[in-house]
């Protein structure tokens, strides 16, 4: 249990929601913040208004999946007030407490660093990152449903990366009867996707195994998908890139040559953001916990 906690929660979408109903659940005390155009009751949370004494005796900064922008604003969708988080408010923070964001910008980091503020970024974690990735897949797929007018059956579907995400995608398109290529950079990774029955290759590669491509899937955070790669894309294909913005993929000029190409980041709190809500929640509610009974026991 957290009782006792005290618990500050600013802005955020729907997964905060699930966030808000555990942490209650639990018995810890929830202020939230930016949510005042939310119709339904947070039963057990209290709304506040942004004020800078909210920050002086809480043990938890709960922030939404992307933190804050380059300026410190908070997106808060169900809120149409401005919310920034500001040096005041971290200075303002008992040295015990955490910020906890789902990932950070230099912003953020730079408030937390400067004032000695632990902040834990949630997306870091493999157990949150594999969890992630089922729902990331699924709207991967509803994407590439949507946006071509054949079957994931008997596609030529590329995916680059084979990281968390890429193994989940890769595995998904596999079992709906896709041809799928993996594109790789580590033997390690080359070596699990055949034997898996992918077809990998090597990134370095991947121009000459563009070419014949129905779907290419990218979750690689880097510039990947350039120009050279496009124009050897045949024009039927679809790009859906998975990386968190700017993505990995060279949009201007696959508008220039006529192929489709979206940039999809942050997909479980698009297409599922009550399972992502809980993934989110039941990660932050054991760290809480885990960090209340350290603090306790005077470690």
């Amino acid at each position: 249990m957290l009782t006792g906690v005290q618990i500050l929660l600013l802005g955020g979408d729907a997964r905060q929601l699930e966030v808000i109903r555990k942490l209650t659940e639990l018995d810890a005390t929830v202020t939230v913040v930016g949510f005042e155009g939310l119709h339904s009751p947070l039963d057990g949370a209290i709304k506040a208004e942004l004020e800078p004494t909210l920050f002086d005796a809480i043990d938890a900064l709960l922030l939404p999946a992307v933190g804050t922008d380059d300026t410190g604003l908070i997106p808060a969708v169900f809120s149409d007030r401005e919310l920034k988080l500001t040096e005041e408010h971290i200075k303002r923070l008992p040295k015990h407490c955490k910020v906890y964001a789902g990932m950070a910008k230099p912003y953020l980091r730079q408030l937390c660093n400067n004032e000695q503020i632990e902040l834990i970024e949630l997306f870091d974690r493999d157990d949150v990152a594999i969890y992630n990735s089922i729902p990331t897949a699924e709207g991967a797929l509803m994407m590439a449903i949507q946006n071509t007018d054949i079957t994931i059956h008997g596609s030529a579907s590329m995916v680059l990366g084979f990281g968390r995400t890429g193994f989940t995608l890769a595995r998904t398109l596999q079992g709906l009867g896709a041809n799928v290529l993996v594109g790789v950079r580590r033997t390690e990774h080359f070596a699990r996707a055949l034997e898996m029955g992918f077809k990998p290759f090597y990134i370095k590669d991947l121009v000459s195994f563009a070419r014949n491509i129905d779907l290419l899937f990218n979750t690689i955070p880097t510039m990947i998908v350039t120009a050279q790669i496009i124009a050897n894309l045949p024009s039927r294909a679809v790009i859906i890139d998975l990386a968190s913005k700017p993505g990995g993929t060279d949009f201007r000029f696959a508008e220039k040559r006529g192929i489709k190409a979206m940039l999809a980041p942050g997909l479980p709190g698009v297409v599922a953001p009550k399972t992502a809500g809980r993934i989110i929640a039941e990660c932050l509610c054991q760290l809480i916990l885990d960090d209340s009974t350290e603090r306790g026991n005077g470690i």
